[in-house]
């Protein structure tokens, strides 16, 4: 079966204004690109068909999450507040998150995006899949927007996978260079569903994604952290995910593992301070691959969240997609040489002594 593929152009025309990065504009701050812009999606989509990669994928066609669906997590009172922004022209939806008139749509597509993609993959319409949505989701709590995300695409999916699907345990890991705060409050109590979040640590948001942060009540033990020192690239994210991923997954037994695909890891990225390559992720995808085969039938799907490098977000998800489908390294990485080439790629001291804490967590992790 072919790998999966889930994008719409509407998920482009989400519009974050003019803020200038990560700051609305004023006086002192002229006005510019937000960071959640389109042209990361853009560029990897237009990567995809230039290298003839999007011929070899599955379209997988998305829908609308509905408001019962978004209840699943979110409160009726944020759903209605995102609406009512989305009606009227935009503007600060909650933390760092501005929208425009008909993001609320264009989210709700998000989630259904993801939702499509775990449909097509647990019914065996394809083998894995990817689901190139926007906006992101992995920072939305149940009332609030924060970090560019209005609802949480991977929270309602897996949601959305376990009441309609009957899966009993799903796994979640998010690669992401922020830590995935909104989809760890999700799960922070249920045993049925591992959360496991890999960022750099102390970034965004502050003081989050803490190892001490392990789940509560019948979920304790089901939320793993494990927060990575700035400068850690394809030695650390490797054996971070041999350590404490892998064992973890294994302890588990998941019917399903969703991957929250953050590409803001990459040694490029102007929001983090991480070293990964985009054969980084290849190889982190391969890793991911094999345990979906190993332990729930080949079940495994991606949902873009961050990743803010224009110009690199492109190989790094070529990358992931040759993995998934199978496919050899096409070597198209212009910056494959420089960043391998890199001080402190290989893994580093203290990097494995962060990694070697993070392993304790794994004996927590419930059994089936």
């Amino acid at each position: 079966m072919a790998t999966g593929l889930v994008f719409q152009e509407i998920y482009l025309w989400h519009n974050t204004w003019n803020w200038a990065t990560v700051f609305p504009p004023g006086l002192t701050v002229q006005p510019g690109e937000h960071a959640e812009n389109p042209e990361t999606k853009r560029r990897f989509k237009n990567l995809l068909d230039v290298t003839g990669m999007t011929e070899r994928l599955t379209p997988i066609r998305p829908r609308a999450a509905t408001e019962d669906e978004l209840a699943r997590f979110h409160t009726r009172a944020h759903i209605d507040h995102i609406k009512a922004l989305s009606a009227g022209q935009g503007g600060e939806s909650g933390e760092l998150t501005p929208m425009g008139t008909g993001s609320y749509e264009i989210a709700a597509l998000a989630v259904g995006g993801t939702m499509a993609a775990i449909d097509a993959v647990v019914e065996g319409r394809v083998a894995n899949a990817y689901a190139l949505v926007r906006p992101p989701g992995h920072h939305a709590l149940a009332d609030k927007a924060m970090g560019f995300c209005l609802f949480g695409n991977v929270a309602v999916a897996v949601k959305h996978a376990m009441a309609t699907h009957g899966l009993g345990r799903v796994a979640v890991v998010d690669w992401d260079v922020h830590h995935g705060n909104g989809t760890q409050a999700a799960f922070y109590d249920d045993p049925s569903v591992l959360t496991i979040s890999l960022h750099q640590e102390d970034l965004y948001p502050p003081a989050s994604g803490r190892r001490e942060e392990n789940g509560a009540g019948a979920g304790l033990g089901a939320n793993l952290n494990a927060p990575l020192p700035p400068g850690s690239g394809d030695g650390a994210y490797v054996a971070a995910f041999e350590r404490v991923v892998l064992p973890a997954l294994d302890r588990f037994r998941p019917d399903l593992i969703v991957v929250a695909s953050g590409l803001d890891a990459s040694g490029l990225d102007p929001l983090g301070r991480m070293m990964v390559s985009a054969r980084g992720y290849r190889r982190l995808t391969e890793i991911m691959m094999a345990a979906a085969d190993r332990l729930c039938g080949g079940r495994l799907v991606l949902s873009h969240e961050g990743g803010y490098s224009a110009m690199y977000v492109p190989y790094c998800g070529l990358a992931i997609m040759e993995a998934l489908a199978g496919l050899p390294a096409s070597e198209l990485d212009p910056w494959d040489p420089i960043i391998q080439n890199w001080g402190g790629q290989a893994l580093q001291p203290h990097q494995a002594q962060a990694i070697d804490a993070a392993t304790a967590l794994v004996d927590r992790v419930p059994r089936p």
